[in-house]
């Protein structure tokens, strides 16, 4: 090769070098932007397991220190860290409203963004909303407040209170993710094929000892973060879990959070466990002691409303209290459906 062409060919290699490294920079650049959430399109956000925690936490580090900006920061740390600030121990008794140390992060997943884990995307636009619990339309504070009372085994905290303020603030910020009127593809639970049997509580106890253990502990007491009143895993029952009143105590609701998200890892694109197997360690765990929530039968006025595997009576119909807790829920739906023509689904 003489030198002319070896000239020619070496500034076809630079030519070529110069265009990969920029197409390589402007891969970097676009992979900056998506991670640090300079982008505010809900599509940034895909499909599934695209959640994730270091992504909110990066949206959230990005707002500005404008009012509405603190007060959804707040809202944000209230969310992940709730009994640092409103727990039984926070060092301030008239902020106590919480009775357990569970974070609201415990139960909805990611900050409230995981797929099928109740995610917290575009609820405030689904409010007000009719409640069967209450017979009543409700607000977004009332039902930030049921979960208070519930899931917290707590109290209410005032609607005007900085810290409800802080957690709506949060929540509206969530909105901008969801659809038109507050709709979210993966909102709520994923369907399961309910096993029309009651649960075996044998083989729950087998799973929850094979594998829920390793996060939830083998008396289901959770495990904290280290130095913190936190719970990385939370409690499964006993005193610092939720109390019978709260969601997570129905068989059904719980398999269907289970099969989604539970063991860690679990989404709702690939289980670990199957249907069954999600309903009977639920059923197991529901079955454990637990707090109880007072006045418990001033729930569902119209009884009929009152979901099947509800574990508490009264109930609008004469199947017994452990079918309630236990089923099988099939001979319980079809009552419903041919007394009252209604469906029931948990």
């Amino acid at each position: 090769m003489d030198k002319k062409d070896y000239t020619k060919q070496l500034k076809k290699i630079k030519s070529r070098t110069y265009f990969f490294c920029s197409i390589a920079i402007l891969s970097i650049i676009l992979l900056l932007f998506v991670i640090y959430g300079n982008f505010t399109n809900k599509n940034v956000f895909m499909e599934g397991s695209s959640f994730q925690l270091f992504t909110i936490d990066n949206y959230i580090s990005s707002l500005d220190n404008s009012k509405t900006s603190l007060e959804i920061k707040y809202g944000f740390e209230l969310f992940k860290n709730t009994p640092k600030y409103l727990g039984p121990q926070n060092g301030n008794e008239e902020l106590a409203y919480a009775g357990n140390n569970l974070s609201c992060n415990n139960c909805h997943l990611f900050a409230g963004t995981k797929p099928y884990s109740a995610p917290l995307i575009g609820v405030v636009d689904r409010f007000p909303q009719f409640r069967g619990r209450e017979n009543k339309m409700g607000t977004i504070e009332e039902r930030i407040n049921g979960c208070f009372e519930r899931s917290m085994n707590g109290r209410m905290m005032p609607a005007d209170s900085k810290e409800m303020k802080a957690f709506v603030s949060y929540l509206k910020w969530l909105d901008r993710f969801a659809d038109k009127d507050g709709d979210y593809k993966h909102k709520g639970f994923v369907k399961i094929e309910i096993p029309n049997r009651p649960v075996d509580l044998v083989k729950g106890k087998h799973i929850f000892d094979n594998l829920c253990f390793a996060c939830h502990g083998k008396q289901g007491q959770g495990l904290k973060i280290k130095n913190s009143l936190v719970y990385q895993y939370p409690p499964l029952w006993g005193d610092d879990s939720f109390n019978n009143g709260a969601g997570m105590t129905r068989v059904i609701t719980a398999a269907q959070f289970i099969k989604a998200n539970m063991p860690f890892g679990a989404t709702y694109q690939v289980p670990i466990l199957s249907d069954e197997e999600a309903y009977d360690v639920a059923g197991y765990i529901s079955q454990q002691q637990r707090p109880q929530k007072i006045n418990p039968e001033i729930d569902f006025p119209d009884l009929k409303r009152k979901p099947v595997s509800t574990p508490y009576p009264p109930y609008a119909d004469d199947f017994s209290i452990i079918q309630h807790q236990m089923g099988p829920f099939q001979p319980i739906m079809e009552y419903y459906k041919q007394k009252y023509s209604m469906t029931k689904t948990k």
